[in-house]
C-alpha cells in the first residue's frame, strides 16, 4: 500500500481502474436494474466516471494545487480529443479488416500513455509538496 501511495503511475492506474468498474457498474445497474435506456445510461455512466476520474486524479494522484477550473476545461478538452483518437483508431482497425476490440484495446493503451503525462505535466500542473514520488 506504501508503494501505491508513494508511485503516481500505481496511482493513477488504480484510480483509472476504479473509474472504468464505477462506468461500467452503474451502466450495468442503469441498464439491467433500472431499465434505463443504453442511450441514455451510457452517457450517464460514462460522465459520472469522469468527474469521479477527475477529482480522484487531481486530489490524489497529482496533489494539484493549480485552478480547478482551469484543470477542468484541461481535462475535458483532452476527454474529446482522445474520444476522437479512439473513434479513429477502432474504425481504422476494423476497416483494414482487424478485430475492432483489439483496436479499442490499442487506443486504450495509448490513451493512458499520453494520459498520464499529460495530467502530470499540462493539467494537473502544480503540485502540493507531498512524501517521494515516482
Amino acid at each position: 500500500m506504501n508503494r501505491l501511495y508513494r508511485n503516481s503511475v500505481l496511482r493513477f492506474l488504480f484510480i483509472g481502474g476504479l473509474s472504468f468498474a464505477l462506468d461500467l457498474g452503474l451502466l450495468v445497474a442503469l441498464h439491467e436494474l433500472f431499465n434505463v435506456d443504453l442511450l441514455i445510461a451510457t452517457p450517464i455512466a460514462f460522465v459520472v466516471s469522469l468527474v469521479f476520474n477527475f477529482f480522484l486524479q487531481r486530489i490524489f494522484t497529482f496533489q494539484a494545487a493549480n485552478h480547478h477550473g482551469i484543470s477542468a476545461v484541461k481535462y475535458l478538452s483532452l476527454v474529446v480529443f482522445n474520444i476522437a483518437v479512439s473513434d479513429v483508431i477502432v474504425a481504422g482497425f476494423d476497416a483494414l479488416g482487424w478485430s475492432y476490440v483489439i483496436g479499442k484495446g490499442t487506443a486504450t493503451v495509448l490513451t493512458t500513455i499520453w494520459n498520464y503525462f499529460l495530467y502530470k505535466e499540462w493539467i494537473f500542473k502544480g503540485k502540493r509538496e507531498s512524501a517521494g514520488e515516482a
